[in-house]
């Protein structure tokens, strides 16, 4: 899974950070994870995660718990996008490249936007 977080002001990357660190430390304690990796472009406001799971049951046990669920309903009020990304991969691939990671993002937001597009 791998989502890119984008903030409305600059003002708000830093409590954003902070949330997102904390997000980071509890998905490394979280049963089923792999791995997990955060990425922040202070300076754009972007954040950037990547983590790998067994499967989908342990990820979403970990959105639905706190802090998480309570951190995302904070945070979404100071959000612009957020594009999520879910796909498989084999164990001996992982760690997947932070380009890569970018490709599929890139890839999912493009096909969103077509989709907007040809639907007006």
């Amino acid at each position: 899974m791998a989502s890119r977080l984008e903030v409305e002001s600059l003002r708000s990357a830093p409590g954003f950070l902070i949330a997102s660190l904390a997000l980071w430390w509890q998905a490394r304690r979280s049963p089923g994870v792999l791995g997990v990796a955060l990425k922040a472009e202070m300076l754009k406001g972007t954040f950037w995660t990547y983590s790998a799971w067994e499967d989908k049951a342990a990820i979403y046990a970990y959105a639905g718990s706190e802090p998480h669920k309570s951190t995302v309903e904070r945070k979404r009020k100071v959000m612009r996008d957020a594009t999520f990304v879910f796909f498989s991969a084999p164990v001996d691939e992982l760690p997947l490249s932070w380009g890569e990671i970018r490709r599929r993002i890139a890839e999912q937001r493009d096909s969103t936007q077509s989709g907007h597009r040809a639907a007006q």
